[in-house]
């Protein structure tokens, strides 16, 4: 298991100064991914958990807590021993998700001390279409927007404070169907729309897609507004 370490973030944990462990490798292959060389495990600067550990221990005066992002932090059956460890140093646990490895939250949720203090989902596209443009890496039939559903399920009743991301996908990659088919996983937490940025992608086409400022603007603020119309959260 290794990571890529953020030492310091203002953004990553909302409200808190935090240290981001990203975690290499993933089970999805989405290409409009911008974390190429994460997902790959080619990344250059990966440390063990230890090192990351180390560097908590040493920040935690400072630090309001330690967010586990990816890559997909899920697909490690280290992940609970590490929050405990987290969590001994009396630091907040942010953990981001794809949300197709529900076994692995249900694990997390089961005790006090593996249970992360706040919770980050991805909601890509209408979950029919993950097969098509999130290619699993997992040869057997499994079925990632199944996964996502009851990851969602999981979440809303874990009683974890949490969110909702999404990306402003140009063209029409996700549209407005696509948000109504998400909107039964989402309750009334925040639903965060991002614009999609072409740099670094899985597949090297999509670096090319990238809209311009105003464009990329108003692609989120109607994605948004969606959303909204459907009774969510949404900005």
């Amino acid at each position: 298991m290794k990571i890529l370490l953020r030492k310091t973030s203002l953004v990553d944990y909302p409200g808190k100064v935090s240290s981001v462990f990203f975690f290499a490798g993933c089970n999805l292959r989405c290409p409009w991914c911008h974390n190429r060389d994460l997902v790959t495990g080619e990344a250059e600067g990966l440390v063990s958990v230890e090192d990351s550990l180390a560097h908590a221990r040493k920040r935690r005066a400072v630090l309001g807590g330690v967010v586990l992002s990816g890559g997909e932090p899920c697909l490690y059956e280290e992940l609970p021993a590490l929050i405990e460890e987290i969590k001994k140093l009396r630091l907040l646990v942010k953990l981001d998700t794809n949300g197709t490895v529900p076994a692995m939250l249900e694990k997390l949720f089961s005790r006090e001390e593996t249970r992360p203090d706040f919770l980050s989902l991805d909601l890509k596209l209408a979950p029919a279409r993950y097969r098509d443009f999130c290619r699993t890496t997992n040869k057997t039939e499994f079925d990632p927007g199944e996964a996502l559903l009851q990851s969602a399920a999981l979440i809303r009743e874990s009683g974890i404070k949490h969110e909702y991301r999404s990306l402003a996908l140009p063209g029409d990659f996700i549209t407005a169907a696509d948000i109504e088919a998400l909107s039964p996983l989402a309750d009334k937490a925040p639903w965060h729309f991002r614009p999609f940025r072409g740099s670094g992608c899985l597949d090297p086409a999509w670096d090319s897609l990238e809209e311009k400022p105003a464009e990329a603007a108003a692609r989120v603020k109607a994605l948004a507004e969606k959303a909204r119309e459907l009774g969510k959260n949404a900005f």
